[in-house]
């Protein structure tokens, strides 16, 4: 089974900011394959392929609590931490852009800080979705909890698209592939890869 957790923070207060580019990408995952989400066994919902190998799971514990309800995932459905494939945000990576790895640190992102300390490992992948404007994104924990400005509104949408079309990459060609098609930089991606905390 390939998990697919996308990270936000639930209610309709936060719908439409930044932090919950990992929600709207499931959401397309599971409207492709006409899938409802439904709540789990603990504090998540997630929505199930018909032929029970991908899950999309969309945590509802709050951005810095993510942590527990992967943990809750990985436990209920027997899901090793190399099968399940992270999407966030990130506000050091611009807008248009994603950033595919098989791995890596926190990169100062509370959601991936939690799930890191919860399961005690960082071999996981992640799908990162750039929300960096020409605005000014520091304080970062401000920024990313805005919605878009309505001129970046067409790009934020069609970035949701690309990184859902990456998701499925994965699915029929692998992380290996999917990064070489999708990063704007593999080279330099797998590099700074390297120079992670693991």
């Amino acid at each position: 089974m390939i998990v697919f957790v996308g990270l936000g923070n639930p209610g309709s207060k936060y719908e439409d900011t930044k932090h919950n580019a990992g929600y709207w990408v499931v959401d397309e995952l599971s409207r492709r394959r006409k899938l409802a989400f439904k709540p789990g066994k603990g504090d998540y919902l997630f929505s199930r392929s018909h032929d029970g190998n991908v899950l999309m799971v969309k945590p509802t514990t709050g951005m810095n609590g993510s942590g527990t309800a992967v943990k809750d995932v990985m436990n209920h459905f027997n899901v090793f931490s190399e099968d399940m494939i992270v999407i966030v945000d990130d506000v050091d990576l611009p807008l248009g852009q994603l950033r595919i790895r098989p791995k890596g640190g926190d990169g100062c992102h509370r959601g991936l800080e939690s799930i890191i300390y919860t399961i005690g490992t960082t071999h996981f992948p992640r799908l990162r979705y750039g929300i960096a404007t020409e605005e000014n994104t520091r304080p970062a924990e401000r920024y990313v909890l805005k919605p878009f400005r309505k001129s970046d509104h067409s790009i934020a949408h069609e970035m949701v698209q690309t990184a859902a079309d990456a998701a499925e990459s994965i699915l029929v060609n692998g992380i290996a592939k999917t990064m070489n098609h999708f990063n704007v930089n593999p080279n330099k991606a797998q590099a700074e890869d390297t120079k992670e905390k693991e």
